[in-house]
């Protein structure tokens, strides 16, 4: 029997004697007389339901379900809101204790925030004119130049935009992997089914998904870290994967990973009204939390609001709510772990949900399975890593090129500024000279100023200041040199590969392309990774919650069910559909351009259709059938001509036989119709002469017989010889269908070990039969 966790109950027998403890692995029962007025429910049969004891408030029915007289009629579930069964000075001492916990984070982390903040300026984002305010960047000159090198913003835009084109794709960014070889056509379409239907769910419904990653990978390329937060949302009653800032996600810095994180918090501005809501759903609990605080900013929040131009400070009406959801582990009274009906102590994983501004628990709900013996936190965020760190925050662009980035603006800054003094310089005057009310002179050009030199010439009277311009060709090749530099580690350098030339060898191409793309190879196989990870996720909670699949209608109009869908779940994996040998749109390009070039090297050994088709789909046309022409019939070799040489003799030999037998045929009825005649009947004569003039035409006729005997022997022998060409020619063709038959099971076999090109051998396949 089992029980709800966090009741120790004690279940009572009437009738049996003196008490007897049983021990099981959730409750104790005790055996009683029944002296202690118990009330048992019994039913027709005298089995008892239910007893209620007098001395307590619980109830223990003997189905295994365990009931509280306060509480309602249905237990709570698993997942449920467990501060509501708490009570309030446990709530408080709960939430002060985490409060303490999340605030020692922050404090850990502090210079990781300065640093970020620092380079959000380095991205140059804000308009900034020159003017007389000094700056950390330089002297507080009048008019001294503000400029930026755009090296780190370039870079991080460069990977957004890469990064996009990669990982999502207009038609979707997810695809199914089946690994089993012996599929059937039923499972095949399923899959298809289950791939288009998830892909209009993150294009289609899930519509915040492309925006919010876009959003994501221009701060993983800034700053090298991102996460993702998957998980079902009440409100809007589907799976919902959101991207959480690196700043927002509160991790104490020894933290090596988010597994091992003690505390992992995220920080969530929240509308009241959206708290409100979540309140009504049962969500959080609903009680008064008064008035929010304004929200407290930290060095990089404040950087982010100046570089849009954006002041936090509002009216106290419009201040967003601070939720702070911390996901630690924690040793509930009520709810303490049990090991073979022995508490253990053991701290448990949950999520704890924290109004900020008045320090109350809104929500405690498990963090872990039912079926976790030992419990193990369930995975809520996946890392989106640029390249990992020392600690456990990711290395960005911002790490790579900062220094880099900052000593080319100072070079452009000390260029402009030379170019401005060169043109507009300073000057010293003589005492005799001054007698003029100012001593600004701002000539404009083709304009003059007059100037008061007490009789003295103006060159003796005014001096410009010796300014040394000279090294400004050097300056300017250093500061190439810097970018250059900068650029190459970046990984934005323009790669000129193969020079622009369509003979360049083959290898040589293959290795500027690997040299070129090494990093940004590497940096994409982690995104695929990460994505897989995603993923993964979203087939759990949708596993959890799978009516919110099948109630939205998607392309395929499969009509789901949740055996269908779980069937479909079971068979498939769901993984990216970027490919994770090829970072880049250019660098697949690059590997056409090689496979074409060994094309051209070795017709004889490709198939020119095929790479064609290749090359198009790399390009980005989805249908390059349409750009071919319809497939030809095979064309017969030529005839050899010593076959059409005895072709022609065996035709005229049956023409001249058929020649021959119509003469003997037309002879033979000359002769029969003559013998009816009696042309050549024997006439009485003396001496036998009627015997001798009778061999003639009996000679004759014998002779006429004898050609049409062989002139149909002659048309025998020919057709003969003709039917044993057909047979030649029909043995030929079953020769070259067998060898066809053997090449497509060969193509069937390789299909089945490498189901990846399947789309493609079918369409060789398609061919072959043909």
């Amino acid at each position: 029997m089992s029980m709800t966790p966090g009741h120790n109950a004690n279940l009572r027998q009437m009738g049996l004697g003196a008490a007897m403890p049983v021990n099981d692995d959730d409750i104790t029962v005790e055996v009683t007389d029944g002296s202690e007025g118990d009330k048992p429910q019994v039913d027709d049969n005298g089995d008892i339901l239910q007893i209620d004891h007098d001395d307590g408030s619980i109830t223990i029915s003997l189905d295994g379900k365990s009931l509280n007289e306060k509480e309602e009629a249905n237990p709570r579930g698993w997942f449920d809101n467990l501060a509501e069964d708490l009570p309030e000075d446990e709530l408080n001492r709960i939430s002060a204790d985490l409060l303490r916990g999340i605030e020692a984070d922050l404090d850990s982390r502090k210079e990781w925030i300065e640093e970020r903040a620092t380079g959000v300026k380095l991205l140059g984002l804000k308009v900034e004119l020159p003017g007389l305010q000094g700056t950390a960047d330089g002297a507080p000159i009048e008019g001294m130049s503000k400029v930026r090198h755009p090296l780190l913003l370039e870079a991080v835009l460069r990977f957004q935009a890469n990064a996009r084109s990669e990982m999502l794709p207009t038609d979707g960014p997810l695809k199914i992997r089946n690994d089993d070889t012996m599929w059937t056509g039923d499972e095949d379409a399923l899959a298809n089914a289950l791939e288009l239907d998830l892909n209009h769910y993150l294009t289609a419904v899930a519509t915040e998904y492309y925006p919010d990653t876009d959003r994501m990978l221009l701060m993983l390329g800034f700053g090298g870290t991102s996460f993702k937060k998957v998980y079902f949302c009440p409100l809007r009653n589907r799976p919902v994967s959101e991207t959480v800032d690196a700043d927002d996600l509160i991790v104490n810095n020894s933290t090596t990973d988010l597994a091992n994180g003690k505390r992992v918090t995220h920080r969530v501005n929240m509308r009241p009204s959206t708290v409100k809501r979540l309140q009504i759903l049962g969500v959080y609990l609903d009680i008064d939390l008064g008035a929010a605080l304004a929200p407290k900013l930290d060095s990089l929040k404040r950087e982010e609001s100046s570089q849009q131009g954006v002041k936090p400070d509002g009216r106290p009406d419009d201040y967003d709510r601070e939720i702070y959801e911390c996901y630690c582990e924690l040793d509930l009274k009520g709810y303490e772990h049990k090991w073979k009906g022995r508490v253990t102590g053991l701290e448990v994983p949950y999520r704890v949900t924290i109004d900020v501004s008045s320090t109350k628990i809104l929500s405690i709900v498990r963090n872990y399975n039912d079926t976790d013996r030992l419990p193990e936190p369930r995975t809520n965020f996946v890392d989106y890593t640029f390249v990992p760190g020392i600690g456990f925050y990711g290395i960005g662009l911002l790490h790579i090129l900062g220094n880099t980035t900052n000593a080319i603006t100072a070079a452009w800054r000390e260029m402009l500024d030379s170019g401005m003094y060169a043109n507009f310089p300073g000057f010293l005057m003589a005492d005799t000279g001054a007698r003029q009310n100012t001593n600004i002179f701002r000539v404009p050009p083709g304009g003059g100023a007059l100037v008061k030199t007490g009789g003295l010439p103006i060159n003796q009277a005014i001096m410009p200041l010796p300014y040394q311009t000279g090294g400004m060709a050097a300056l300017m090749q250093l500061t190439a040199s810097m970018a250059d530099t900068g650029m190459r580690i970046g990984g934005t350098s323009e790669q000129q590969v193969g020079e622009g030339r369509a003979e360049a060898p083959v290898g040589t191409t293959l290795a500027m392309i690997e040299q070129a793309t090494k990093v940004m190879n590497a940096v994409h196989k982690r995104l695929h990774a990460a994505q897989a990870r995603e993923f993964k996720l979203l087939v759990e909670c949708f596993k959890e919650h799978p009516e919110s699949f099948w109630e939205r209608e998607g392309p395929s109009k499969t009509k789901w069910s949740e055996e269908k869908f779980f069937q479909a779940l079971e068979n498939c994996d769901l993984v990216p559909q970027a490919d994770p040998n090829t970072a880049s749109h250019g660098q697949r390009v690059m590997k056409i351009m090689a496979l074409k070039q060994l094309q051209a090297a070795n017709p004889a050994m490709y198939n020119a259709v095929a790479v064609d088709k290749a090359a198009l789909q790399a390009i980005g046309w989805n249908n390059p059938e349409q750009f071919l022409l319809p497939p030809q019939p095979p064309q017969q070799p030529p005839p050899d001509p010593a076959m059409l040489k005895a072709m022609a003799d065996a035709k005229a030999n049956q023409q001249r036989a058929d020649a021959e037998t119509m003469d003997a045929q037309s002879k033979a009825k000359e002769v029969n119709a003559k013998i009816q005649q009696g042309a050549f009947a024997p006439k009485p004569q003396a001496g036998g002469l009627g015997s001798l003039q009778q061999q003639p035409s009996q000679l004759e006729m014998v002779t006429a017989k004898a050609k049409l005997m062989d002139a149909q022997t002659r048309q025998q022998e020919m057709g003969l010889k003709h039917s044993e060409q057909q047979m030649e020619d029909q043995n030929r063709d079953l020769d070259r269908q067998s060898r066809e038959r053997v090449q497509m099971l060969e193509l069937a076999r390789d299909v089945m070990m490498h189901p990846e090109g399947a789309g493609e051998a079918e369409k060789v396949v398609k061919e072959t039969k043909k």
